[in-house]
């Protein structure tokens, strides 16, 4: 797992897997004539907020390494070098920023890289981003990954399989590239771009749908311009909304499309909330859809975003880096597991009604509560003084 020096011994096989660079989401063109990529998916609000929902609550949920005890149970490793790892990867980054920006590279991209740094008795001390668009994997002889990226300086550094980091979405059979979502729901995207795109230049001339000046007249080529131009300069544009127009030489107006309400452009733009919710599979109410949501199924659809939304990237975590980052002598005694019960945080009375249930039955203590809690273990008085004071 040594890093430096880099390792030149294997070479790219020249046949084999393809250029996996160019699968990753570039963007092109979709059904509607929108160009969709990664940067203009994530102008749709709903996209952005689904992508932010998942990346900022796994990032936050509180990450621990644990030993395993010959008699079963498990204590914190804090000291242990993976520890320290997950709470500062790298110099610039804390450990929150880190998961937040690989799980959002994720589900944006469907792959997300980081370098990874040992010192010079194999324990890792580091973990360092690299954006996907910048690595190129291919398979070489030996049927191992070599992973490809392009640094700063433009110069083209090569990493063997065990040197890198890799999280993924749900790849092909045979394939060590996760499939992007926004790739794959393309057209669907770039409708939402284009319904959007719709409304903006509508807005844009004049909150008015268009039409047509007629005249009984014959205009030569400057007139028709002459005329088109300025009623442009007078009436297009929100400012000149309501504004009164009035038409010389014969000319009338007539209005051709159906307003906006007609052509239910903002059901429209519901649909692309609740496809984008669907595609990346968070309940609606999360994007800020409150349009079927009531007092008792938001808990609910609170409840499910746990269980089926965050359960997907919460195992990634903690089997790749069971898997990539800890050796296999290592994984026998360590492992990563994150504290769910942080999502609890921002609800006092669940999170008092679980503690409670806890203590009575048995599976908790008062000390273990309070130190989730951040408080002091209890005193030996506390401990002792009676139920009823």
């Amino acid at each position: 797992m040594n890093i430096w020096p880099f390792k030149r011994a294997e070479k790219r096989a020249v046949s084999g897997d393809p250029s996996w660079n160019a699968l990753i989401n570039g963007g092109s063109v979709s059904a509607s004539g929108a160009f969709v990529d990664v940067k203009s998916a994530e102008s749709i609000t709903a996209v952005y907020a689904a992508v932010q929902t998942l990346a900022e609550s796994t990032a936050c949920l509180p990450l621990h390494v644990y030993q395993r005890q010959e008699n079963g149970e498990r204590v914190r490793a804090d000291d242990y070098p993976l520890a320290r790892v997950l709470r500062q990867p790298n110099p610039n980054q804390s450990g929150l920023t880190f998961r937040e920006e690989m799980t959002a590279a994720v589900l944006l991209h469907g792959n997300a890289y980081a370098r990874m740094e040992t010192n010079g008795a194999g324990e890792l001390t580091g973990l360092h981003p690299i954006h996907p668009r910048n690595m190129t994997i291919s398979r070489l002889s030996s049927g191992r990954y070599a992973y490809d990226y392009t640094d700063d300086d433009g110069k083209v550094v090569r990493l063997l399989q065990g040197e890198v980091f890799h999280l993924r979405d749900r790849a092909e059979p045979g394939s060590v590239l996760g499939r992007s979502r926004i790739a794959i729901a393309r057209d669907t995207l770039g409708l939402g771009l284009s319904l959007r795109e719709h409304g903006a230049s509508t807005f844009r001339n004049g909150a008015r749908l268009s039409g047509v000046l007629q005249t009984p007249n014959v205009l030569d080529d400057a007139s028709a311009k002459r005329i088109g131009d300025s009623w442009r300069e007078q009436f297009a544009g929100a400012g000149n909304a309501a504004k009164t127009a009035v038409l010389e030489n014969g000319l009338t107006y007539q209005q051709l499309a159906m307003s906006l309400e007609d052509a239910q452009w903002i059901s429209a733009q519901q649909f692309t909330v609740v496809e984008v919710a669907r595609l990346f599979r968070v309940p609606p109410t999360m994007l800020q859809d409150l349009s079927h949501a009531s007092y008792s199924n938001t808990a609910e659809l609170g409840s499910q975003f746990v269980r089926y939304s965050l359960a997907r990237w919460i195992g990634m975590w903690e089997t790749e880096i069971a898997r990539q980052l800890l050796g296999p002598m290592a994984r026998r005694r360590y492992l990563a597991e994150h504290s769910v019960e942080g999502l609890l945080r921002g609800n006092p009375e669940a999170r008092a009604d679980f503690y409670g249930k806890a203590i009575k039955d048995g599976w908790m203590t008062a000390d273990e509560v309070r130190r989730l809690e951040n408080l002091p273990a209890l005193t030996k008085a506390q401990q002792e003084r009676p139920d009823d004071e």
